[in-house]
């Protein structure tokens, strides 16, 4: 297969992500794109926190979910995509910041799995704090295997 230029391809994986409906009502961003890993962070926003105050623990999940299968994707050859297959996920310090911020990088790239190791931080006054550990599998699928991708501005089908 042909090797996408890597512009290219983070110009697709920016496209693919924007259509997911959860990244925007988290309020998620991609920060940062480069061959075999991906920043992604949200701002802290009440309704992302938990009763003590802190970002959820469902939110670093996310991040997670999202962050490791984005780095995944930098790795890709043309005709493939991911999904995740499982994470584990460590959290060892209260996520009190104004954003929180996951760094991914892929370990081990394959042809049917991807091993992405992540680091979450929340930032609080220009300082960050790490709060959680993470290692995933991303499976490595065919694209024609993978159901069609919705367009921009369409409802989800509820299938």
């Amino acid at each position: 297969m042909d090797e996408i230029p890597f512009e290219s391809r983070a110009a697709g994986i920016r496209e693919r992500v924007a259509l997911q409906g959860f990244m925007r009502l988290v309020g998620a961003q991609i920060d940062e794109l480069a061959p075999g890993s991906a920043t992604i962070s949200v701002a802290r926003r009440d309704d992302l926190l938990q009763q003590h105050d802190l970002f959820h623990g469902g939110v670093t999940a996310f991040l997670i979910d999202n962050g490791t299968t984005i780095a995944a994707a930098t790795v890709l050859k043309s005709g493939q995509g991911v999904l995740t297959a499982e994470y584990k996920l460590n959290l060892f310090s209260p996520a009190d910041g104004d954003r929180l911020i996951c760094r991914s990088r892929v370990l081990k790239p394959g042809s049917r799995m991807i091993i992405v190791a992540a680091d979450v931080f929340t930032e609080k006054d220009g300082r960050e704090k790490q709060t959680a550990v993470a290692l995933a599998t991303i499976a490595v699928l065919d694209q024609a295997s993978m159901p069609p991708l919705r367009q921009a501005g369409q409802v989800a089908s509820g299938r």
